[in-house]
């Protein structure tokens, strides 16, 4: 009679990057697709004076993303070009495009530091990590 396999650890090894990696892409893939609705949804109804909890949440709207896709794509120049070219654009978008909204300068400067935290936290990381 034969006893069932059991697992080797190596196969365990082979498996965990593998489901690591289906959980990065999936996380990179969420934080894409909530930056796009954030930065595109048509109207946006503000009163009052915009405070500067809209250029937090710009600041977060990019440097999540960057982050994440940074991680899952393992390729820190890819995500920050990607970003750092989607910063104007979206801006440019907005402007011109979508009723109801406005570019601005500041909001795509704003924009560029988030991107430029999470360049900055995907090269630290491993470096503390390691240390």
């Amino acid at each position: 009679m034969t006893s069932p396999r059991r697992a080797a650890p190596r196969d365990l090894a082979v498996r965990e990057p593998a489901q690591r990696s289906r959980r990065l892409v999936s996380m990179a893939v969420l934080a894409v697709v909530v930056q796009l609705c954030v930065l595109y949804w048509p109207v946006v109804t503000i009163e009052g004076p915009v405070s500067w909890t809209d250029k937090v949440v710009h600041l977060l709207v990019f440097a999540v993303p960057t982050y994440a896709v940074g991680r899952a794509l393992g390729s820190l120049r890819t995500a920050v070009v990607a970003f750092a070219l989607h910063a104007p654009v979206s801006e440019l978008v907005q402007h011109f495009l979508l009723p109801g909204r406005s570019g601005d300068v500041w909001d795509a400067v704003v924009d560029l530091v988030g991107v430029a935290l999470a360049a900055a936290a995907l090269v630290v990381g491993p470096r503390l990590r390691r240390w």
